[in-house]
């Protein structure tokens, strides 16, 4: 029988997870994947060191930017898994799409070259190196006092 889904994917699941078992962990079509681009950030003498997490993506499907003093993270994946039976007929058939988007501001003063970046089993380490901010000269303008 088909309960509506206003609270999540059944009514009389949800009521029922509060008060007689123990919650149950749902995959929900198109709920945020809260476990994705975790990141640890790390101050070094030099700069910060960037571990962020991005489990199921190769590294053909990250991107990073650097504009206007933000280092923004961008990674896409398509995955589609078919299993047919020996007849040809689906047993099985899943499709992923998801994308997700992370920024940090490193400050104007950097630049693209002075970013490092490496992907390795699953995780994006970043390397940014520390730059103390320019003070603004002040500079002082005086007004010609004829006499």
């Amino acid at each position: 029988m088909l309960m509506p889904s206003i609270f999540g994917e059944n009514l009389i699941d949800d009521f029922f997870n509060d008060f007689a078992r123990p919650t149950k962990q749902l995959m929900r079509y198109a709920a945020p994947a809260t476990n994705v681009m975790r990141t640890d950030i790390k101050e070094t003498a030099n700069g910060y060191e960037l571990d962020i997490d991005l489990p199921g993506y190769d590294k053909k499907d990250v991107q990073a930017e650097l504009k206007d003093g933000y280092l923004t993270i961008n990674a896409a994946t398509k995955k589609d898994t078919d299993e047919k039976d020996e007849n040809g007929k689906y047993i099985r058939r899943e499709r992923y799409y998801g994308s997700c988007s992370r920024s940090f501001y490193v400050g104007e003063n950097i630049t693209q070259d002075e970013i490092k970046a490496k992907f390795e089993n699953g995780i994006l380490k970043l390397t940014v190196p520390k730059k103390e901010a320019k003070p603004a000269v002040e500079k002082s303008q005086y007004i010609a006092i004829e006499g």
